[in-house]
């Protein structure tokens, strides 16, 4: 019987899914739920949606469920701990947008690079530090899987922080293999593809079916306006880099210093919602959120069915590998050691890993094309910075991060990032370390 701790468990959806991926893994027939969250309501809500997706699934009696606000309570025993912890978000969600679009930063999301992410992270990480150095004494050994944003900053402190085991998880190599197979018209299964790279910044640098270069035919979709309009960025990075980025047109405008600094740029790349939309993430989080948690409440009442399905996310897969020793294949967030040759080796990057019961084990990639390392390295020095900053408690290390910020510094001299960052720290002082406090 394993033991499973979510921490932030109130975003009931997403604990919802990974809690019915665990129940429907036929391999893990007994088990333990902890869910934890400091709000109490939400909390609440998902101690009951998944007290009732053990009953849908057939689970009484094998599985149970613990429920607490204070995780020291339920951290003993644990043998994975799953982070999906959230630091003040919807009273910053507006700041991390408005005030970078006064000085022309335009963010389509905003939560994981960029004024906006850096932010996050400065909120997020102290927390999260926290809830590690509890894991260390309560639950040794436990593995911990990160799902929360910003992804690459969230596993290097806390890789930095603790001896503990940790492999960040994100679902966007395989949703854009997925995504790839469509646009070639192509079934997904005969798609095969070595990716590479940081999160959200990694690349498709080979796609072949049955041995055949997939490229050429990509190319040839791309001057397709159906298929170009589905996806605008990332068609334009790879017709001028070489390769397929991981992450979504609207976050990959961000990650880069092309497409949002100038406003004919954004009308001609731009597209609705995660194809670029401006401001999309803080105009439309706060609503997602609450119809979240309305959603949840009608599977309660069962006014609508519970969505039982097996998805793709890796926790479950993890478990069980682990658990059973058979053996699967996963994308993972882990230290760079030595497995992409030309990108620092002191800091947190995408490959290929096998896990069985002898945990994650991260696969060597090689090299990365030239200009595909370089964009990359560039924002693995932001990471460092802030990671820097968290743990010595350096309020300049973080400003030079934003400093660093590609789209940040497209748009705005050195004087105008240090008035932003000063005014960020200043509006969102009551969610700040005392040390950011300038």
């Amino acid at each position: 019987m394993s033991k499973i701790t979510i921490i932030g468990a109130g975003s009931a959806v997403f604990a919802f899914e990974i809690i019915t991926d665990l129940l429907l893994t036929p391999a893990l027939e007994t088990g333990v739920i902890a869910l934890v969250d400091i709000d109490s309501q939400r909390l609440e809500l998902a101690h009951r949606i998944a007290e009732k997706a053990i009953a849908a699934t057939g689970r009484e009696g094998k599985w149970r469920v613990e429920a607490s606000t204070d995780r020291k309570t339920v951290l003993p025993g644990t043998d994975y701990l799953i982070n999906t912890i959230e630091v003040a978000g919807l009273a910053n969600v507006r700041h991390d947008f408005d005030i970078p679009m006064k000085y022309g930063v335009n963010q389509c999301i905003g939560d994981t690079i960029g004024p906006g992410g850096i932010f996050k992270a400065l909120r997020t990480l102290p927390a999260w530090i926290d809830i590690l150095r509890d894991t260390e004494q309560l639950a040794p050994g436990a593995l911990v899987m990160n799902y929360t944003n910003p992804m690459s900053l969230t596993c290097l402190a806390g890789l930095r922080a603790s001896t503990l085991p940790i492999v960040g998880l994100c679902h966007s190599i395989q949703n854009t293999a997925q995504q790839l197979a469509e646009y070639l018209g192509v079934p997904h299964h005969e798609l095969k593809y070595r990716a590479a790279g940081i999160n959200h910044l990694a690349w498709l640098v080979e796609l072949t079916r049955d041995g055949e270069d997939m490229y050429p035919l990509l190319r040839e979709k791309a001057k397709d306006p159906a298929i170009y309009e589905q996806d605008p960025v990332r068609f334009e990075m790879m017709l001028h880099l070489g390769a397929f980025v991981t992450e979504s047109s609207g976050h990959t405008s961000e990650y880069t210093a092309y497409f949002r600094k100038r406003p004919d740029l954004i009308d001609k790349y731009m597209r609705p919602e995660y194809l670029g939309e401006t401001g999309f993430y803080a105009n439309n989080w706060p609503r997602w959120r609450q119809e979240s948690d309305e959603w949840i409440g009608r599977m309660l009442r069962d006014e609508e069915p519970l969505t039982l399905e097996r998805g793709p996310e890796y926790a479950s897969y993890i478990v069980e590998a682990m658990e059973t020793d058979k053996p699967t294949v996963i994308y993972g967030n882990v230290l760079n050691t030595h497995l992409i040759t030309n990108l620092p080796q002191d800091g947190v990057v995408e490959v290929r890993c096998l896990v069985d019961r002898d945990g994650i084990q991260p696969t060597h990639f090689g090299a990365l094309p030239t200009q595909l390392a370089a964009l990359d390295a560039g924002h693995m020095a932001v990471h460092d910075l802030v990671s820097t900053a968290v743990l010595e408690g350096n309020r300049e290390a973080a400003f030079y991060a934003l400093m660093l910020d590609p789209l940040t510094a497209a748009v705005c001299s050195p004087a105008e990032i240090r008035q932003m960052f000063d005014e960020m720290s200043r509006v969102q002082a009551p969610y700040l370390p005392d040390w950011m406090q300038g």
